[in-house]
């Protein structure tokens, strides 16, 4: 089936362009704020530009996740919770417009104020915000749930609250919050952080509420049934307090969101065949091409849709963890990377459809350059010259293959690097010079079949350079508690990374998170030199110096050789019942977490 086309989007360098220039220089509340200069929409605007204020409400959507689930509380470490809880069911007091690479407007809040330097940013809430039980939200439930949030929360909430020196009360309807440090956008990660019921909790343990108690929050959805393991069920809120906002005008248009929990991705795609659940998102262009042509594609009852994106590639691949010895060696890091049959891997499974992934930041204008560093970039790179690897100032590219299954050349340089690390081959077997046998563990989630395909291939690779090699699928539990806690050798990796990345790379790869469990950064990456790259991305005043500190960044990451990428994911294709229907205006960042069913509507054709 002819996948269906879309006119051409707003270029997102344009875009960006755009909200670096200018600046806001008098404190004075608004109805947005970007990462740089205005936001796009003007304070009477009537829906975001990719949603369809005229979409008709009603119908159901069934989506399916793989694994299983023993919480409804997604703010803590405790427990593998359905990802989508966190989008439909919490509100923050901004919201993002995801065609603009960093702008949000009033959710909770009417109203933003910041000054110049952005050292404090003050809200003010709606009157008429209200929680799920119809009670409203204050001042109390916001400072209560920001600092619950940073102390006893998940990890990814606490760096932030690291970073504040107070909050407070300023009126009945306002909250400030002051900095300790400069960073321009903490101001905007503020205005995310989702709001709970204070006296919901009083007198219990946030950190255990999972499947007892579900937390309540203010958005259009509520969980209003569930088995564990099996499927949630959220339904929209027929009294929610925020249905004549214009940010919320075209979206939430569901009655009923369905999550199907699936033991793996193959049980899933046969619900999705037999019609039981509404939409799958693909990942394997080959599977694309090949495997949609079942009876209900056929009659055509299931569609094929693709929708293009301008994000970075982000990185997806195998990481390994530098924690662990000899993986803390470059040179063996090297090695296992030459190993790596990308060219052979890539046309087995996806018949050679699907470029391969060049550098954390590929595929956008954020990306390194070819050939050395020069410039600004240059400059940045400079003082950390002597801990780097020298590819980082002279330029890297990937090792390539010949796509054969033999890999000879890659092979011998990877031997190669392995001797200058101390090892050598006996009676098959790769040594160290103490005599131990070189044994990689390579971890993975039960149902992970595409990675599965792609370590047994990678694993005979190994084997072939004397490496004993051993896959483990645990469950999803196992699965987070050992990746959790940092107990693997190489496991599979996936980071997305936007349009205008900030604070969240201090917890990707930013050295403070090495050591602390739960944290983002899997490959335990500890670098002068990128804590140094943040640092000056997150305090760039313009779009020549916030470009230049993350092109410098990519040089480092990818020249550190921390994770093996596989494939880039240039354009979202999703296959859905003929009945679900988006908007024709598409945004910059495609289908995101929140585009799907977020925007879409149901439409009996």
């Amino acid at each position: 089936m002819t996948p269906i086309s879309f006119p051409k989007v707003t270029s997102a360098a344009a875009l960006l362009a755009l909200s670096l220039a200018g600046a806001q220089s008098v404190a004075e509340p608004r109805h947005g704020i970007a990462m740089y200069g205005d936001p796009a929409l003007p304070q009477d605007f009537v829906s975001l530009p990719y949603a369809n204020p005229d979409a008709p409400k009603g119908g159901r959507v069934v989506t399916g996740n793989g694994g299983s689930f023993d919480s409804l509380n997604p703010f803590v470490r405790k427990g593998e919770v359905p990802w989508q809880l966190r989008f439909f069911a919490y509100e923050s007091l901004m919201g993002r417009n995801w065609d603009e690479p960093f702008a949000l407007y009033g959710l909770l809040a009417e109203s933003i104020e910041t000054p110049e330097d952005r050292s404090w940013v003050e809200f003010t809430l709606r009157e008429e915000a209200r929680f799920s039980d119809g009670v409203p939200v204050t001042v109390e439930d916001v400072i209560w749930s920001y600092e619950t949030l940073g102390t006893v929360g998940h990890p990814r909430y606490l760096g932030f609250w690291q970073q504040v020196e107070s909050i407070e009360a300023t009126g009945p309807r306002t909250v400030r919050i002051t900095f300790n440090t400069e960073d321009r956008e903490l101001a905007l990660l503020a205005g995310l952080r989702p709001i709970l019921q204070k006296a919901q909790f009083e007198g219990k343990s946030f950190e255990d509420i999972t499947l007892q108690e579900v937390p309540i929050g203010t958005a259009p959805y509520v969980v209003s049934n569930f088995e564990a393991g099996r499927f949630v069920t959220l339904s929209r809120n027929a009294d929610y307090w925020g249905n004549d906002l214009p940010f919320r005008k075209g979206t939430n248009n569901f009655d009923e969101i369905k999550i199907d929990f699936f033991g793996d991705a193959a049980v899933m795609f046969e619900a999705f065949k037999a019609g039981e659940i509404s939409y799958v998102r693909e990942f394997n262009a080959e599977k694309w091409a090949t495997a949609y042509d079942f009876p209900l594609a056929q009659s055509g009852d299931v569609v094929k849709s693709e929708i293009p994106h301008q994000k970075p590639s982000g990185i997806t691949g195998l990481v390994l963890n530098t924690r662990r010895a000899p993986l803390d060696d470059i040179r063996v890091r090297d090695a296992l990377m030459h190993v790596f049959n990308f060219e052979f891997i890539n046309d087995t499974m996806t018949g050679g459809r699907q470029p391969r992934i060049s550098s954390f930041f590929s595929g956008s204008l954020l990306a390194m350059q070819d050939g050395p560093a020069t410039g600004r970039v240059a400059e940045l790179l400079a003082p950390f010259a002597a801990e780097l690897p020298a590819e980082a100032l002279e330029g890297y590219t990937l090792p390539q293959s010949d796509g054969s299954v033999r890999n000879r050349k890659n092979l011998r340089k990877a031997m190669g690097l392995m001797e200058a690390a101390g090892y050598s081959v006996v009676d098959g077997k790769m040594q160290n010079a103490a005599g131990e046998v070189l044994t990689l563990e390579i971890l993975l989630k039960q149902g992970d079949t595409e990675n599965k395909a792609i370590t047994d291939i990678y694993s005979k690779s190994l084997e072939a350079l004397g490496i004993d090699v051993t896959i483990n699928l645990v469950d999803g539990p196992q699965y987070n508690q050992r990746t959790g806690s940092f107990d693997f050798d190489i496991t599979n990796y996936r980071r997305a990374i936007s349009l205008s990345p900030g604070n969240e790379q201090r917890l990707y790869w930013g050295s403070d998170a090495a050591e602390q469990e739960g944290s983002r950064n899997l490959m335990g990456v500890q670098s002068p030199a990128i804590d140094a790259m943040i640092t000056e991305m997150l305090t760039a005043t313009s779009q020549e110096d916030f470009v230049a500190a993350t092109r410098a960044l990519d040089r480092v990451l990818s020249t550190g050789r921390y994770v093996i990428p596989i494939w880039t994911y240039a354009v979202g294709r999703v296959a859905h019942n003929k009945n679900l229907h988006f908007p024709e205006t598409l945004p910059i960042y495609g289908d995101g977490v929140d585009w799907l069913p977020g925007v879409w509507w149901y439409e009996k054709q």
